[in-house]
């Protein structure tokens, strides 16, 4: 049975204002990036947006009641061909490791087939010899553009031969030093403050992060997003709050014994993604710890686990179908853009809110 202050509560999350509908909702809905969205309806010159990818954002924008200009005018926008034909090669170092390369494979398979074009994709393992090989074997089918994805997010040393190619080539998930090569990847510290902040607004003040490994370059920028988040709303950082995981459903679990066990326990934890949060529940549940009464916990990722877990986790997207859409939608321009500078795009990690985040008992 509900305790009146539970009650009173989740009245006061009930009777929370509607948040104004954003470029992020709306690119969720329509399935592309939110880059995407901005370029519809600000109707941005020199962008090349499919048809049926313009119906889409337009459709969604109008049914969320998106405040956006005439849509009637942005339907009667000219729609020009991309020039990028045919087919598109699309190489990444590990296929099987993670669901991310294959969500980016479809990101990009549905732009490519909004255009005309189809995908071909091939993994390197980053092997000296085969890497080469296979890029050539791909310049050998005629691709027109080639997508070079790496699982991990990381700044790469690209292989000389992407340098000596003739056709457009574009980063997924990495960059290089040089910026020789447009580069997409998650907006990985914007996404862990937000949701830090997502806690703060809650009211949480004693707020854990289980990090994944700390070599890895999502969980530095997480973990930056943190701090940022506390520092913001002038909570002192405390180390103790911060324990080292691995990014797996066990490290979730020791993590958050130790996090338990502390005097002046946390009242939310962060999990730097949703493996690490199934073994968080775990131990809370093993404790006799409700969530989120008792404890509110996001993940990060939104796995498809995410949404079955009890209660549903509150936890963020990472972007890589939208990062896939983006490369397809980017490739046309790069055809005048050949020895430029690029900058190193970042795609937001939309916040999904569930029942695993509430406010604070104590």
């Amino acid at each position: 049975m509900d305790t009146a202050t539970t009650k009173a509560r989740r009245a006061r999350q009930a009777d929370a204002v509607p948040r104004r509908v954003t470029m992020t909702d709306i690119a969720r809905v329509a399935g592309c990036s939110q880059a995407t969205v901005s370029f519809v309806l600000n109707r941005t010159p020199g962008i090349k947006i499919s048809a049926q990818t313009r119906e889409r954002v337009i459709e969604a924008a109008r049914n969320l009641g998106y405040a956006a200009p005439n849509f009637a005018h942005l339907e009667d926008a000219p729609l020009v061909r991309p020039r990028v034909d045919g087919v598109i090669g699309f190489v990444v170092d590990q296929l099987a490791t993670s669901p991310e390369a294959v969500v980016a494979i479809e990101g990009a398979r549905q732009a490519s087939w909004n255009a005309g074009n189809i995908i071909l994709v091939a993994q390197t393992l980053s092997d000296p010899v085969m890497g080469p090989r296979t890029v050539s074997a791909l310049t050998g089918h005629g691709i027109s553009a080639l997508i070079y994805m790496a699982i991990f997010t990381r700044e790469i040393e690209a292989p000389e031969y992407l340098y000596d190619l003739d056709i457009p080539v574009i980063l997924l998930n990495c960059y290089t030093a040089d910026h020789a090569f447009p580069a997409v990847v998650p907006s990985e510290i914007a996404g862990g403050q937000s949701s830090t902040q997502h806690l703060i607004e809650l009211g949480h003040r004693r707020i854990a992060c289980i990090t994944g490994e700390p070599w890895m370059q999502a969980a530095q920028d997480r973990l930056k997003g943190y701090r940022r988040a506390l520092a913001t709303a002038d909570i002192p950082f405390d180390p103790d709050l911060v324990v080292e995981g691995d990014w797996s459903a066990s490290a979730g679990y020791t993590a958050s014994v130790q996090l338990l066990a502390l005097k002046d326990r946390p009242t939310a934890i962060f999990c730097q993604n949703d493996r690490t949060a199934i073994g968080c529940y775990e131990a809370l549940k093993e404790a006799g710890l409700s969530i989120p009464d008792d404890m509110s916990v996001v993940g990060y990722d939104d796995e498809e686990i995410s949404r079955h877990m009890h209660p549903q986790l509150t936890t963020s997207i990472l972007p890589h179908r939208a990062m896939g859409q983006w490369c397809i939608e980017q490739l046309d321009l790069l055809v005048h853009q050949r020895g430029k500078r690029h900058a190193v795009i970042k795609l937001e990690c939309p916040l999904v809110e569930r029942q695993s985040t509430g406010v604070p008992r104590r």
